[in-house]
């Protein structure tokens, strides 16, 4: 048999075969042998049928099975025999199986690349300061405040202003379509918000409690849909309630409500000491990605598509989850799984390109993860909770798997935390933008 191993780029290997005409005769007689005694052919007893009945019935089944076999008795020695280990199942090309004729196939396999690192110490990176922003503190007090705001019932005099929070029943029908009529009851709009379709606000000022109105818009036209001609809406609103927004004041008694605060002061301080925290994690993160770019721009490495598309998987299922939990959906975003695997591929791809390299450097300076740095983990999970901390242990004592899942990630922080500190940070100005 002839094996022949071609390397087709750093991570794809291709392994051609040709296996003499005598041993695929072999196996096809084997092969029909085997189906010879368990066929049941009408007329005939089990195993009993003339072969060349059988050869005629079974030539499909004949050949699915003895190619199976071909492959299982050469490819996975071949893949022993040259050491190559495939990263996932390989793809194969076959010519078609003929009685006294070389068989011969191929299998295209994707392997890890190897990786060696060039440069991965010096990295030049900016990094964005943390400002203290006031304004931001004051913006959040204001929403707080909305948020608790009441809402008190007008008169029956009293007109819609902007501002206004009003119920209203309304029908709206496609001009020209009678039949395209939709309708709502109690529905409440918040007057100045343009929150519903352009103009439809405006049109509900000057109302009152009670009143009746007609009048018509322009329909908005789907994004999917830019071709269709344009629709005009025929509205018919009534007014139920007018209702106007009471604002609670900025002060200790507004504090007091909203947690364990004596003073409106010490509740903007935590908001502040929150806000700090919140805005060092941020820029700490993006200090991290900005090495892990560095190095990935210093090392240019290929990546196997396997492990692109399961990294893809592993994103489209967390923003899918993350949308659901704000009862959205990818559709709502525009988005189908084709057109994700197409807007973030290069994500993907740096995303498994920066781990591989964050493993090569692990291997390269022997970073090694110890039981105070695990324990460290478990009681920065536990986050305090004793009972929580005991449990934590408990579970990875008993599960190496996912102890192991924390040593690569708790390695890998050490990877990240090691570039950092061999790294050239500049600090950018308070004005500037932060360069890649």
């Amino acid at each position: 048999m002839q094996v022949n191993v071609e390397d087709i780029s750093p991570v794809q290997k291709k392994i051609s075969f040709e296996i003499p005409a005598e041993r695929v005769d072999q196996e096809i007689e084997k092969a029909y042998s085997i189906i010879q005694k368990k066929a049941k052919l009408q007329g005939f007893r089990p195993g009993k049928a003339p072969m060349q009945l059988i050869k005629r019935t079974y030539a499909d089944a004949m050949r699915d099975d003895v190619m199976r076999r071909l492959y299982e008795q050469t490819l996975y020695k071949a893949l022993s025999d040259h050491k190559v280990e495939p990263i996932d199942s390989p793809t194969i090309e076959s010519d078609i199986l003929q009685q006294g004729v070389p068989f011969k196939y191929s299998a295209l396999v994707e392997v890890m690349p190897q990786i060696l690192l060039q440069e991965y110490t010096g990295l030049a990176i900016t990094q964005e300061p943390y400002i203290s922003k006031p304004e931001e503190i004051e913006a959040e007090l204001k929403r707080m405040q909305e948020n608790m705001a009441m809402l008190i019932p007008l008169s029956e005099e009293s007109s819609i202003e902007s501002g206004h929070t009003v119920s209203v029943d309304y029908t709206v029908t496609v001009e020209g379509s009678p039949e395209e009529t939709n309708s709502a009851k109690d529905a409440t709009v918040e007057v100045g918000s343009h929150q519903l379709i352009p103009g439809f606000e405006d049109h509900l000022i000057g109302m009152k409690s009670g009143e009746t109105k007609q009048f018509t818009l322009d329909l908005p036209v789907n994004d999917s849909d830019s071709d269709a001609p344009a629709k005009r809406g025929v509205f018919k609103v009534t007014v139920n309630e007018i209702k106007r927004k009471e604002l609670p004041e900025l002060d200790d008694d507004f504090a007091q409500q909203l947690g364990d605060f004596d003073t409106l002061e010490e509740l903007k301080g935590k908001m502040a000491e929150y806000h700090q925290k919140h805005e060092e994690e941020r820029i700490e993160n993006d200090r991290k990605e900005r090495v892990i770019q560095a190095l990935i721009q210093k090392n240019p490495t290929d990546v196997p598509e396997s492990m692109v598309k399961r990294q893809l998987d592993y994103m489209f299922e967390n923003l899918k989850n993350r949308l659901k939990s704000q009862k959205m959906t990818i559709e709502s975003m525009g988005l189908d799984v084709e057109s994700f695997r197409a807007r973030f591929r290069d994500d993907a791809a740096d995303k498994v390109r920066g781990g591989l390299l964050l493993m090569a450097l692990v291997e390269k300076e022997n970073i090694s993860v110890t039981d105070e740095d695990l324990n460290a983990h478990y009681e920065k999970t536990a986050a305090g909770n004793e009972e929580m901390l005991e449990r934590i242990k408990a579970y990875y004592a008993s599960n190496q798997n996912a102890k192991n899942s924390v040593i690569s990630e708790i390695k890998e922080d050490k990877a990240i935390a090691f570039l950092l500190d061999h790294a050239v940070i500049t600090e950018t100005a308070a004005d500037q933008p932060v360069s890649a």
